[in-house]
Formats: C-alpha cells, structure tokens, sequence
C-alpha cells in the first residue's frame, strides 16, 4: 500500500534516494537530553498514574489474573474462565501478570512511510519518543527490552538488556539510521519479513511491541497471528491526521516516499476529497478488523495528540478489562450466574 502524502518539493529527509538522521532529532550527545526531558514530562506523571502497576502493559504465566480475552486457536483450554464464557456464550481464555522478570520486544517499522508529518512531528519522532518512554518504564523495574529494526528489511537487532545505558544505545539505533546507498532501488515495506524474524528471533514467551503506520504490502495478517499465539503482541499504530482527510490546497504533487513515484492531484475538488476521505476510513475499518482477527490489542499514536494522554486511556482501558474479568466491572446482567 502506497504513502502518497508527501507533497513536493520532499523536505530533506524525504529524498528517496537517501536516508540521513532523523530531522530534529538529538544528535549523539542530545540523546540523553531526550530521554531525560520525557523522564520528567511523561515518566514521571506515568508513575503517579500507574501507582506501581507498570505490569498492566506486561501479560505473562504467573499466578494474578491480568486481562481477559477470547480464545485463540493452541490457545491453553486449561486457562478458559468458563463462567465468562457461559455469560458472554463465547471461550474466553484468563490472561495473567507474569511472576518474574520479563522480556519485552521492540518491532519497529523505520521504513521511508514513518518520516512523514503534516505539522510539528513526524511519525518517526513520535516513534522515537514512544520507544524512549516505554523501554525505560520497563528497565527501571529489571525487565529486558531488546527491538528489531526495519527499514529496507530486517537491518538491525538489538539483543534485550536492561539499564538506562541500553535505552540510549536503543535511541541512538532508531534516531541515526544509515544512510541508503544511492543506487539502492526503491524498496515498499513488508512488515511479513519483520515479524518472521521475530517469529525465529524470539523463544521464550515475551511481550512484543509492533510499532508501525502499518502502510504496507499485504500478508502480514498470518505472521502476526502466530506471533501473538505465542506471545503477548500489542500493536502501536502510527497516525498522521492528513493520512484521514485532505484540507484543500489545490494543485499538489504527492511524492510516495518508498517507491519514488509521484502523482499530480486537485485537492480543491470537493470530490476528489470525499472519495480520498472515504478510502481513508474503509482502509481504517479494514486495518482494525485485522487487528482484532490476529488477537492484538492496538495502541493509536497520532502526531497532532499528546503520548501520555494517548498512554493514559490505554492504560485505563486494560485496567477496566481486568476489573471485566475478575466480574466488578461486568454490567449487570453479565455479573449474574450462568
């Protein structure tokens, strides 16, 4: 699937045939400036919020109930809650908070779709800063985090290790990319090969991050589904609002940033903007039914919100599944006896 929303001229970092560091990103010695100002703005305000429950973002095998969800194919029949599953008069299967440390896998989609961003940020400075909050929220309680870097296919593993020095490493990884060779040919995103390298990577049972504006070629649906048959998989979606609806702006040249082709459109044609408006939203149906179908939860960041707002309301949303599941927070008439 193709990304026509860069206009031209492309900014610097959109040339296809090159790959510089991340616009506005902390060069090498910025990046603990990075980090240190999200300990304070969000870090810190997630602690307060969180009371010491960080594990609502970790599911594993321990012995507390975590989350509630349907059954899975291989799932264990031995973890079906039976009287949710007479209540709702469909399998539901306990989730439970992991006993010991875990480990937690970082896919991330740094393919030429995520430089994209219609205002201040980009997707992938808004990757950026996910990956910095999340992976030490996590190291600070002993949990590893390792990630898998994607661009041109599969380019960089970062073995899972737990210390702020390790998370600095990490946003140096995903901040300063190499430079694409300039006679590389333009290459569209194929999250399938990331997450079959997961699938080989990854043995023991972890928790798995797929964060990605999931703009890509077809087949990626199956290898998720296997991925989160054996993990826990949440899916952190990275969203632009123009990649929604169109302002009018007259005549444009949009520039795809994977394949280099170009396109020369109207956008002051109302209708134009109601067929784009329209296939933006059947794509945004499809994308979530997918989702759902794989059994992964989703995370939506946009680069026009605010990341502890957006982390909030998730947080917020598995802790009220969690109440779901141990029956307080089940309506009325799902909390009476089957």
């Amino acid at each position: 699937m193709k990304n026509w929303l860069r206009p031209r001229p492309p900014r610097p970092h959109a040339v296809p045939n090159a790959r510089p560091p991340l616009a506005g990103a902390p060069t090498a010695p910025d990046a603990d400036h990075l980090l240190r100002r999200l300990e304070w703005t969000v870090l810190k305000r997630l602690d307060g919020l969180l009371q010491g429950h960080y594990r609502t973002l970790m599911r594993g095998t321990g012995l507390d109930l975590a989350d509630l969800r349907e059954y899975q194919l291989h799932d264990d029949v031995r973890h079906i809650d039976w009287n949710v599953t007479a209540r709702l008069d469909t399998p539901h299967v306990r989730v439970f908070t992991e006993d010991r440390e875990m480990s937690a896998w970082l896919l991330l989609d740094l393919s030429g779709s995520v430089d994209f961003g219609s205002g201040a940020q980009s997707k992938r400075q808004l990757l950026a800063e996910f990956v910095a909050v999340l992976a030490r929220l996590l190291t600070r309680h002993g949990n590893r985090v390792g990630a898998l870097l994607y661009g041109a296919g599969v380019e960089q593993v970062i073995p899972a290790r737990s210390s702020r020095a390790h998370v600095l490493q990490l946003l140096h990884a995903v901040t300063h990319r190499p430079a694409r060779p300039g006679d590389a040919a333009p290459a569209t995103t194929r999250l399938a090969e990331l997450l079959q390298a997961a699938g080989h990577l990854i043995h023991r049972r972890s928790s798995v991050f797929v964060v990605s504006d999931f703009i890509s070629e077809p087949g990626w649906e199956q290898p998720l589904a296997r991925l989160a048959m054996r993990h826990e998989v949440l899916a952190v979606r990275l969203l632009d609002p123009l990649e929604r609806a169109l302002p009018d702006l007259g005549l444009l040249t949009l520039h795809d940033a994977e394949s280099g082709e170009q396109l020369l459109v109207d956008t002051h044609d109302p209708a134009f903007r109601r067929r784009f408006a329209q296939r933006a939203a059947q794509r945004e149906e499809q994308l979530r039914t997918q989702l759902a179908n794989a059994g992964v939860d989703a995370l939506e960041l946009s680069t026009d919100g605010v990341l502890l707002d957006a982390l909030v309301r998730f947080i917020e949303l598995r802790r009220q599944r969690v109440r779901a599941a141990s029956g307080g927070g089940l309506p009325a008439h799902l909390r009476k006896s089957a």
